[in-house]
């Protein structure tokens, strides 16, 4: 098994345990309001991200020559899990993934733009930064009850948006993902209820694209 791409977030496994436990935010629950509020961030973190840890770690005690992997190692090969667990590391091994990428691009002081190679790419890729962003806002909007909209990297070098059910990866289809775009209701229905589009209109504001660009620059060393 081979990572896609390597993020801090996601070796954080303890020495002694060998389980997958929560990162640690790098900001208060309240820290990105007014655009994502106190109440949800806590049940986000504390509730529906640890659930997936949760179940992720009883899967992998079933199978324990497992616990040596990353989980971006486990998702990015599905077809390499035991059948027994293998919907429950897509599942909850995504989604744990995906909410470490998620916290990790989120920032109450975050740089709106992006900058060095992906601020290049987004250009050649989409024609502008508004573009990238108007293409993620809507494929965001149009996916169908709970998932997410990814800006992903290719092997071959090349941006592309696209929006995936429940909490399946971009690692899975063999794509880094660099920016991830909550859209499950309990991302923010505390707040915005059922009015995604201007949740999707807040959330930019708290994008912090310099993460997103290292992202980026880390995962083109490795191409």
């Amino acid at each position: 098994m081979t990572a896609k791409t390597i993020s801090p977030n996601f070796q954080n496994k303890t020495n002694e345990t060998g389980e997958f436990f929560l990162p640690k935010l790098p900001y208060a629950f309240d820290a990105l309001e007014p655009n994502i509020d106190a109440a949800t961030m806590e049940l986000h973190y504390s509730k529906h991200h640890q659930t997936y840890v949760t179940k992720l770690n009883e899967a992998i005690k079933k199978h324990p020559a497992l616990a040596k992997h990353s989980v971006e190692e486990l998702v990015s090969d599905l077809s390499a899990m035991p059948e027994e667990i293998r919907a429950v590391i897509r599942n909850h091994g995504g989604g744990h993934a995906n909410h470490a990428l998620f916290w990790s691009i989120l920032s109450p002081t975050p740089q709106l733009a992006p900058s060095g190679e992906l601020a290049k790419l987004i250009d050649e890729s989409f024609g502008s930064f508004e573009a990238c962003k108007e293409k993620l806002v809507a494929t965001a909007t149009a996916v169908f009850g709970s998932g997410w909209a990814w800006l992903v990297l290719s092997a071959d070098k090349k941006l592309s948006i696209e929006g995936m059910p429940n909490q399946d990866s971009p690692l899975s289809h063999a794509k880094t993902p660099l920016l991830g775009i909550d859209v499950w209701e309990h991302a923010y229905y505390l707040k915005y209820q059922n009015r995604r589009p201007e949740y999707l209109t807040n959330i930019f504001k708290v994008i912090c694209w310099s993460q997103v660009s290292a992202r980026c620059e880390d995962a083109l060393k490795l191409s």
